[in-house]
């Protein structure tokens, strides 16, 4: 089969398609085969080297965090699934992977998957789930947003900040977008009250706020510094300087700029489920991109403006 294997640490000229013996499912675990992938700060993260710690130094390191599609085979022990079911999931983020998600067939625990919404392509799933758990564990489990407070969402017109603005209005906020000027038009139909160009607006103009949730993960220490009394932000755009300005936060208690490392199981990806089902949540997507052509897709990633998500299908037999 193929798979998408990250050579060396570097640019996305790193990023191999490669051939490689397909993967038998053990006890508890699940045999999917994949349509489609996105791209994730994470991908770029393990593929620079970023995180050594996790992704080891031995070469090939598999390629993808997420991915949707159906199951092939289930191992012993797999309730719940069957060949056929359509699935979405991720392979575990803190964990070193010579195959991940953007192949053409992925070997994950049970636990790790969960059926996709019905009513969404392969290429729509796959761009929801990390964007939207991550943005449901940012406001829900992290933040705690109420109906009616004030909602900064930066970052906005991302995957992670997409996802944020509309769950941030469903769940009652009030919710003012930072973002290019471009994107108001579509974050205001996401469900943006107020959306504010980040190249001409200043932290120190706008707020105070209740919650700031940040996808950017610089001058972090600025947009705190916008939060009202009992207000809370959190992060998910980490990089060094992100980490000192959390650390250093510390000293504000509730106040604090808070983080985590997103890795939902089968109970969470069935509540994004949920909300895709309920309406309250929906794809954007701002390129598709074959499994040919996945550093093309690394490389829009990181040259940012982007409207959603960079998506990667896996056609059989093209690549």
């Amino acid at each position: 089969m193929k798979a998408v294997q990250i050579m060396g640490f570097g640019t996305a000229d790193v990023l191999r398609v490669n051939d490689v013996d397909r993967p038998s499912p053990g006890a508890g675990e699940v045999l999917v085969s994949v349509e489609a992938s996105s791209v994730n700060g994470h991908d770029v993260l393990v593929r620079t080297g970023g995180v050594k710690m996790v992704s080891g130094r031995r070469f090939p390191i598999g390629a993808g965090l997420d991915f949707a599609g159906t199951v092939a085979a289930t191992g012993a022990g797999v309730p719940g699934f069957r060949a056929g079911d359509r699935v979405w999931g991720m392979v575990h983020p803190r964990q070193r992977h010579t195959v991940a998600g953007a192949a053409e067939y992925v070997v994950v625990p049970a636990g790790r998957i969960a059926h996709a919404p019905a009513d969404l392509s392969s290429v729509e799933a796959a761009s929801l789930v990390v964007a939207g758990a991550t943005a449901l564990i940012a406001l829900r489990d992290s933040v705690h947003l109420a109906s009616g407070e004030r909602v900064l969402v930066r970052g906005a017109a991302g995957g992670v900040g997409t996802a944020a603005v509309q769950l941030a209005h469903a769940m009652g906020g009030r919710v003012t977008a930072l973002a290019r000027d471009r994107h108001a038009g579509l974050l205001t139909d996401l469900g943006a009250d107020e959306v504010l160009d980040h190249g001409s607006t200043a932290p120190e103009q706008i707020g105070p706020f209740d919650v700031v949730v940040d996808a950017v993960g610089s001058q972090l220490p600025r947009y705190r510094s916008r939060l009202a009394k009992g207000g809370r932000m959190v992060t998910v755009g980490l990089s060094p300087s992100a980490l000192a300005a959390i650390a250093a936060s510390s000293v504000y208690g509730s106040r604090r700029i808070r983080t985590f490392s997103a890795n939902p199981q089968t109970p969470l990806l069935c509540d994004v489920a949920d909300l895709v089902t309920s309406g309250a949540l929906r794809p954007v997507i701002d390129s598709v991109y074959p499994l040919a052509d996945i550093a093309a897709a690394h490389e829009a990633f990181e040259r940012g403006g982007v409207a959603g998500k960079h998506v990667v299908t896996v056609p059989r037999g093209s690549v």
